[in-house]
């Protein structure tokens, strides 16, 4: 399976609330249309950003079937605690066009126990044969995939292409090792956002899922290009890929925490996206204390991008 959706840069969709807390799917297709006309090659949805545990299969299913036929390419989350329903959420997202899958580890039951996980990326990956997949591979997860099992199970599913990455440097690194290096058909992705250089530079990275990019577009597109190009020699484009990523070092470090869409969803609010201001727990919100940091932060990086990047 040579041809794969999973290369540059691709955000992991949050899922908008309507006033009465439900999901708003005209908002959904608009940001990933906006993001995609600003130069994304696909979205993910449902990924942790989507809020996955807090949606029912079948406004999962809506989400991406109303993407798939706005004609957002979309990459299309399995997380599941019931194998069952991963498998279901996989055979629909073929069923109307999706184009590849983000296949997550079995959660809660029976977790960290290797044939429970075979099984279940086995049965998630027959569901859909035709789409390219990666295994996300996450310490949120509770469970490490490593080279043996990604082969054992490349080895029988040929739609298995890849490995999106959201631990730190060393885990891009075992894996740039282990797995994804030396074979043109593998392709590792950076799931953090705070890596995307060592992941590019250092690791052979094709691609990039990101959270601050909903909400900085822009400028992570301008990451990403600097950190390919430093992939490819340009010392300049090193130095700079280097200075951007650690300006933007406050905000992508909430990639790495439990409140990620609550962060980047007021991001999108202050960006004059009002859809994004509720949650679906009416307890999840920033504290007036978090609200002022990250508005400070966010000013903060902005007012530098405008001055470096001119």
């Amino acid at each position: 399976m040579s041809e794969t959706i999973f290369t540059g840069c691709i955000p992991a969709l949050m899922t908008p609330c309507k006033p009465n807390r439900s999901p708003d799917f005209d908002a959904l297709v608009r940001k990933g249309q906006q993001l995609i006309a600003a130069g994304m090659s696909a979205v993910v949805y449902c990924g942790s950003m989507g809020d996955w545990p807090l949606l029912s299969d079948a406004e999962r299913m809506e989400g991406v079937a109303r993407l798939a036929s706005a004609g957002v390419p979309v990459i299309v989350g399995t997380g599941a605690v019931n194998t069952k329903s991963a498998v279901a959420i996989a055979a629909h997202a073929a069923s109307v066009g999706a184009k590849g899958l983000m296949v997550i580890p079995r959660v809660l039951s029976r977790g960290p126990i290797v044939a429970a996980q075979k099984a279940h990326f086995q049965a998630v990956l027959a569901a859909a044969p035709d789409l390219p997949a990666v295994i996300y591979n996450s310490p949120y997860y509770g469970f490490a995939t490593r080279a043996d099992l990604f082969f054992a199970l490349r080895a029988e599913h040929p739609n298995l292409i890849g490995f999106k990455e959201f631990g730190g440097g060393a885990d891009l690194t075992y894996a740039a090792q282990n797995i994804t290096s030396g074979d043109a058909g593998l392709t590792l992705m950076v799931g953090v956002d705070t890596q995307v250089c060592h992941g590019f530079i250092n690791c052979g990275a094709k691609g990039a899922i990101t959270g601050i990019g909903n909400a900085l577009p822009r400028e992570v597109l301008h990451l990403v290009a600097l950190s390919q190009a430093a992939a490819a020699g340009d010392a300049e484009a090193r130095r700079k890929a280097y200075e951007l990523e650690q300006a933007l070092l406050v905000l992508s470090s909430f990639d790495e925490g439990p409140d990620l869409v609550l962060f980047y969803k007021y991001l999108l609010v202050l960006n004059g996206d009002a859809e994004y201001a509720l949650h679906f727990n009416e307890s999840d919100a920033l504290t007036p204390s978090q609200q002022a940091f990250v508005t400070t932060q966010y000013q903060l990086f902005k007012d530098w991008y405008a001055n470096w990047a001119a």
